[in-house]
């Protein structure tokens, strides 16, 4: 039988390794004006990925996958598609490593992500109103260039990568109880299951998606990849319309609960997050926090962490949320 799981914990290991010239740990904070909001004697850790560079998580998946490549590929350049974050993550670790860079984003794409990827110096294409339109257009242009595409799921690197984060974790706070993720694509998801079911089996690995994306909901809920549904949300790190080959499995066999809540739901967090934690969250950012505050009283006395995945919210798209009745 084939295991659903595309990684072990000896490539968490061996990404986090070829990290550490690049990365240092990212916080892990208690805040008590959090407790408070959470309620039900839950203790809340907020694993703080906008301090890392670029402000993102991705950045860990983005080096990850650039590290992991011979010479002569990195020589050639690497390609990928994005909404901002993966993209910013790729853009920053080619720059490091010398490495020529081309990210495809969506027309209309965050215009301050276009232009933080610009200025790590990587050549942006926008293309297709959707982010899989841009998905398509970033295959067509790798096989034309010869570039190495950097899928921000289907890529076993990228997975490992992301997972760095969830053993930063367990090592910061061993007798954690749950951990809640905001899912796009699943890297985050899958990252932490892999570590967790390695080194902390005690530790609840619950993911949340908005109601207006909610294709890996959808997906998990039928026990089947669902493409093509509608994506609605603000927050654009979880706004994806289809469940992934690689991260889809594990998601299936190894979440303690998944749950949807609504945009209302993730803006209020979001303007909590902010209010509690004085740092500046991103749309997906507040992912974990709407989760844990709906299943909170399932979760009483337990210590729990959420993400702060990161930090790459727009002017307007802040002004939006901040003003909102």
């Amino acid at each position: 039988m084939t295991s659903p799981w595309p990684i072990t914990l000896d490539d968490v290991l061996a990404a986090r390794e070829r990290l550490r010239p690049y990365l240092t740990p990212s916080p892990l904070r208690r805040y008590p004006l959090l407790d408070e909001l959470v309620g039900h004697g839950v203790q809340v850790f907020v694993k703080h990925e906008n301090h890392l560079p670029v402000q993102t998580f991705k950045v860990r998946n983005g080096l990850s996958a650039v590290t992991a490549l011979e010479d002569a590929t990195r020589q050639r350049g690497v390609i990928g598609a994005s909404t901002g974050n993966h993209g910013q993550g790729m853009a920053y670790a080619a720059h490091l490593l010398g490495v020529p860079c081309t990210i495809v984003v969506p027309e209309r794409n965050n215009p301050e992500k276009n232009a933080a990827i610009r200025a790590l110096g990587a050549e942006l294409i926008e293309h297709g109103a959707t982010y899989d339109e841009s998905a398509r257009r970033c295959a067509e242009l790798a096989a034309e260039r010869g570039l190495w595409l950097v899928h921000g799921i289907n890529d076993r690197t990228v997975i490992a990568g992301a997972a760095t984060m969830t053993l930063e974790m367990v090592e910061q706070q061993p007798d954690l109880d749950a951990v809640f993720i905001a899912l796009g694509g699943g890297s985050q998801a899958v990252g932490a299951m892999t570590v967790t079911r390695a080194l902390a089996p005690n530790v609840k690995v619950i993911a949340v998606q908005s109601e207006a994306a909610p294709a890996q909901y959808e997906s998990w809920k039928r026990g089947e990849i669902v493409r093509g549904v509608p994506v609605r949300t603000f927050a654009e790190g979880i706004a994806t319309g289809q469940a992934y080959e690689m991260t889809f499995p594990a998601l299936k066999a190894g979440l303690a609960d998944f749950i949807t809540v609504s945009e209302a739901e993730l803006a209020d967090s979001l303007r909590q997050l902010i209010r509690t934690t004085h740092n500046l969250p991103e749309g997906a950012a507040a992912g974990g926090l709407a989760g844990l505050r709906k299943l909170a009283p399932t979760l009483s006395g337990k210590k729990v962490a959420i993400v702060m995945c990161g930090g790459n919210i727009s002017l307007e798209g802040l002004r939006q949320v901040v003003t909102a009745d």
